[in-house]
């Protein structure tokens, strides 16, 4: 018997739609078929909503919360629970995108931007989920 698949990373949000947006913007993502924002000006209801690649491979996914402690990492109190990393090829692929994650809502908690070995930045997502943008 095959082992189970990852289907899809979910992450909770008290605004589940900035949330998704963040992250459909810093990742080229698209929605799931029915999970765009509605055309017709009427509120967002939706309390789950999924992004895919353009090929339709799920990637991540948001669960509406009501209340969402945000993770005080790097200082003791609330750890990241979960973190997201990715990856660009060189260092000025890293400064582009950090000036990318900025505009789109995220915070800077680390920079090692001169570590040698593997330069990185740590950010908060609109919601404080944790992720790292490295070099590799």
């Amino acid at each position: 018997m095959p082992p189970p698949r990852l289907l899809h990373t979910v992450l909770d949000a008290v605004e589940i739609r900035r949330e998704a947006e963040f992250w459909r913007e810093l990742l080229g993502l698209v929605y799931r078929p029915g999970d765009d924002v509605p055309a017709d000006g009427t509120p967002d209801q939706a309390d789950w909503l999924v992004l895919t690649a353009e090929d339709g491979t799920r990637m991540l996914a948001f669960q509406r919360v009501e209340a969402l402690p945000r993770p005080t990492w790097p200082e003791p109190g609330v750890s990241q629970q979960l973190h997201l990393d990715l990856t660009v090829p060189d260092v000025e692929g890293l400064a582009e995108q950090h000036e990318r994650a900025l505009s789109l809502g995220a915070t800077v908690l680390l920079d090692r931007t001169d570590d040698p070995d593997e330069p990185l930045r740590v950010y908060a997502d609109p919601e404080g989920h944790p992720f790292c943008i490295f070099v590799a």
